[in-house]
């Protein structure tokens, strides 16, 4: 790997770069909970070659909603429901803009 290849990761959103510690230290919460949200399958976190924990800034965003949610007295299992729930609306939103973009660029369809 060259230095170019790893600047290239800092601005990776899906790169594991954080330890459960600096994750938790982040998101402010315990380490626990972060392993809470890995069981109720909120998110995976990758392993390194030691088996250690490592989130990316994707997971940490995640992280960081479902323990909003839970600080504002939702169940764990609830707010990573909610947080998987509004995962899956954003992506169907911005992949229904770009269908929508595509087809008006195409002009006016034959009726």
């Amino acid at each position: 790997m060259t230095a170019d290849d790893s600047f290239g990761r800092l601005d990776d959103d899906d790169y594991p770069a954080y330890t459960m510690g600096r994750a938790a230290e982040m998101i402010g919460s315990a380490q626990g909970f972060l392993r809470a949200i890995g069981e109720a399958r909120l998110i995976t976190p990758l392993r390194s070659e030691g088996g250690h924990r490592r989130y990316s800034r994707y997971q940490l965003r995640i992280a960081a909603r479902a323990r909003e949610l839970v600080d504002q007295g939702t169940p764990i299992e609830a707010a990573c429901r909610i947080v998987i729930l509004e995962d899956q609306l954003e992506e169907a939103q911005r992949l229904n803009a770009q269908y929508r973009r595509a087809a008006e660029s195409s002009g006016p369809s034959a009726a």
